[in-house]
Formats: C-alpha cells, structure tokens, sequence
C-alpha cells in the first residue's frame, strides 16, 4: 500500500476530563477506502472533523497530505478535501448545476459545461436534471449530487459521514454500487462514517470499530468476520 495520506499520531480530543476520541495512532494510505464504524457519541464524527481541521487534537497530531491541521492553512487544505453528509444538505435556492459548482465558485473557479457533464454522468445523473432543485429530485438523487459536488474539486480526499443514513434501503443499495464504482474509478482515498456494519464490510478495504472514543478492531472485513476482537465487535456483526 502507498504512503499515507492521513496519519493520526496519539491523537486525543477531550471536553473537561471526557475523551471523545482516546489516544489513536493511524495510518490513512492514499487510495485506500476506510469505513468507521460504532454507536452514536463514539468518536466517528470526531474522527472526520479532525481530519479537515473543524477540530484540532487535544494532544498529538494530525497530519493530511504531509501537513500537520494545527499549524497549516486549513482553508487550503480543505479546498482538496471533498466532504458529503447525510442528506446532501443542498442549497434549496440553487439548481442542480449551481449546487454542483458552488465548491470551485468559492475559490473564483467556473465550472464549465463540459465538467458539470463529467460529473453528472459520474454520479450517474442524467443531464436533463441540471436546471432543476432540490425539492424536485428524490433523496436518492439529491444524495448523488452531493457527492458531485464535493467531486467538483478533484478533491484528493473525501470524508463522507452517514452519507446514506437518509434514504431507504433499495436507495441505500443502488448508491452503494455507486460510491463502490466511483472508488475503483477515481481512486481517491475515502474516509466514510456509518452506523451499518454491513455496509462497511461490503465498501472497505480496512474497517475501523470504535466505541467511547476507544478504538475496538482496526482490520480487513474478511479479517473482522472472522475474528472479532471483542464482545462489542461481535454484538455489531450479530
């Protein structure tokens, strides 16, 4: 596997005397697909958001793309960083090609036709839906531009969190085969939080459990069905 592109260094966040993530050392390589999983209020979200510098560590460090988030530009850092949450969180006023060029319109970049085209067929939108809004496509459409728009900057990374907690589960399946597939075609190295185990085992290369801020099982999917590291892990393959 390539260098790393994230790495965690007895990284901590504590409120008071309470760890939202406990010590962690880890290594993100570039390319790779890694899911985070655990209860709500065990450190997942906090994961993410001290990768793009939302938070800064308590203790340790948190170095992305070699850069350590406390003592770079963070705006700038972000700008490679594409991050898609749970009901895509669209801007309602906006059509869908606005939506998708929002990113790039903040740093002066004009998304062209040709590109909202790439993108659109990337996330396999047809193209006829650019001129609409929000409220007109389905959750499962709405989701895809989405992940468009956090694509419209060639981000080297992307942070997805419960990306497909909101939509049913056909929905959940079909946009599943999607992320897999853009994966494999992009490449890009994909941090992706969510409470389903299932789908973490089916997406990832490495699976990361963890529970009060406390890391359980750090390992393949093949190698967490098989070996469970603890009562925990095993109760969420149940």
């Amino acid at each position: 596997m390539s260098a790393p592109v994230i790495q965690f260094i007895q990284t901590s966040k504590q409120y008071g005397d309470a760890y939202a993530l406990q010590p962690l050392d880890l290594s993100i390589a570039a390319g790779e697909f890694l899911s985070v999983v655990g209860s709500s209020g065990g450190g997942k979200t906090t994961l993410l958001k001290l990768i793009n510098g939302l938070l800064l560590p308590t203790t340790g460090q948190v170095l992305v793309l070699g850069q350590d988030t406390a003592k770079t530009d963070l705006i700038a850092l972000r700008r490679k960083i594409g991050y898609v949450i749970q009901g895509a969180a669209l801007f309602p006023h906006l059509s869908v090609a606005a939506n998708i060029g929002y990113v790039p319109g903040l740093s002066g970049q004009k998304l062209s036709q040709q590109k909202l085209e790439e993108l659109m067929n990337l996330v396999d939108l047809p193209l006829e839906l650019s001129e609409r809004y929000p409220i007109s496509l389905s959750g499962g459409q709405q989701q895809r531009v989405g992940i468009a728009r956090a694509l419209a900057t060639q981000p080297q990374i992307m942070l997805m969190d419960e990306p497909f907690g909101a939509v049913d589960e056909i929905t959940r399946t079909i946009l599943q085969d999607s992320i897999e597939q853009l994966h494999h075609q992009l490449n890009t190295t994909i941090v992706f939080v969510t409470h389903n185990i299932r789908e973490a085992l089916r997406l990832s290369d490495r699976v990361l459990i963890i529970n009060q801020g406390q890391v359980q099982q750090l390992d393949t999917p093949t190698a967490i069905q098989n070996n469970p590291a603890n009562e925990y892990v095993q109760r969420l393959l149940r």
